[in-house]
């Protein structure tokens, strides 16, 4: 057990495009310079996660029902 660490998903949207949203904006925020080596770059992530985490900053989904409906439509079963 101890070998494991536990993150729960969220209960609304996709959380996994809302994980990609949250790793665009790392790479824009904290990567957009070439950094020297991995520990830089582990460094760069890691106070960026942190100012990220001081702030409460939080992925704002706006993909709704309806959005899907016409996005997603050929998934959608016709009722005749």
């Amino acid at each position: 057990m101890n070998r494991f660490e536990w993150h729960y998903t969220p209960i609304h949207g996709s959380w996994l495009d809302m994980a990609e949203i949250e790793i665009g904006v790392m790479c824009r925020q904290a990567l957009g310079v070439p950094l020297a080596d991995m520990e830089s770059f582990e460094k760069q992530v890691k106070a960026w996660t942190q100012q990220r985490n001081d702030k409460c900053a939080k992925v704002n989904w706006q993909f709704t029902t309806k959005d899907a409906r016409i996005k997603l439509k050929r998934l959608y079963p016709t009722i005749l």
